[in-house]
């Protein structure tokens, strides 16, 4: 029998972690493959000028051209192809018809759903002629969920992950939000467990072969507190300053972890035109 929508948010309402066979591995993997094709897509295209509307429409063309669907187009009322964030808005911007400007970091997420999977990735973008902090704010903000995933892997705990994100940003004085986290993926767009990308070593669910979720660390310039405007939607830092954010999706193997969102161009950390 068909494992049905509702029997999946059953599921995550008795909180109970799926554990996946390699069919959903597969399944995942060319999901996830091709929301990170999508990133790689408008790599060039997000310049000086160009509208979030007009990057959202080449999501929702290529996610068409390509069988998928857009998993947050029409989620909970949303009516765009992609959530595209700009400097300090730390998740959730809505694309409008307002052109990027000279010296913008962006951060572009996109959810495909492939033969009733989700892929679930974001990536940052710098525009034109960026200042440095801004720059080392999207290079920290990388290592962090580098750092995380290296963590992943059975017997390990979530707050070892969470740790070695919030450990490595604070160091480098930066703040992690607390106010968003990964999930869990598959299925259903957001499932359990909750990932925290903050926490101590050795507390929380151990991870276990099987397992798949996102890693997506929201790391601010400034302080970490962050307001919802009143859109419903966009998430801003309270004090203004920059915010970044990066997405992978992986599953828990019984030696470490898979990437399912690596960029197939190799596209992987700006600035992507030295790569």
């Amino acid at each position: 029998m068909t494992t049905t929508e509702a029997q999946l948010s059953e599921r995550r309402q008795r909180g109970i972690i799926k554990i996946h066979g390699p069919e959903a591995f597969k399944a995942s993997h060319k999901a996830g493959r091709l929301a990170a094709s999508a990133l790689d897509m408008i790599s060039d295209v997000v310049k000086i000028g160009v509208t979030t509307a007009e990057l959202d429409q080449l999501i929702f063309k290529f996610a068409m051209d390509h069988g998928a669907l857009p998993a947050t187009l029409m989620y909970r009322g949303y009516t765009h192809s992609s959530c595209i964030s700009i400097n300090h808005v730390v998740c959730h911007g809505v694309p409008d018809d307002k052109p990027l400007r000279d010296g913008d970091i962006v951060n572009v997420d996109v959810t495909f759903i492939v033969d009733g999977w989700h892929g679930d990735t974001s990536r940052m973008y710098l525009v034109g002629d960026v200042s440095r902090k801004a720059a080392r704010l999207v290079d920290v903000t990388y290592e962090a969920m580098m750092r995380g995933i290296a963590e992943v892997k059975p017997g390990s705990t979530m707050g070892d992950m969470a740790h070695a994100i919030q450990s490595f940003a604070e160091a480098e004085r930066c703040s992690v939000v607390r106010d968003f986290c990964g999930h869990g993926i598959g299925r259903l767009f957001h499932d359990e467990p909750n990932i925290l990308h903050f926490g101590k070593p050795g507390e929380g669910p151990v991870f276990q072969a099987g397992m798949i979720f996102t890693i997506e660390p929201m790391i601010n310039l400034g302080k970490a507190n962050v307001k919802v405007l009143s859109d419903g939607w966009t998430a801003v830092t309270r004090d203004r300053s920059l915010s970044a954010q990066f997405e992978h999706m992986v599953g828990v193997t019984e030696t470490g972890c898979e990437i399912f969102t690596l960029s197939p161009q190799q596209l992987h950390k700006p600035p992507y035109s030295s790569l």
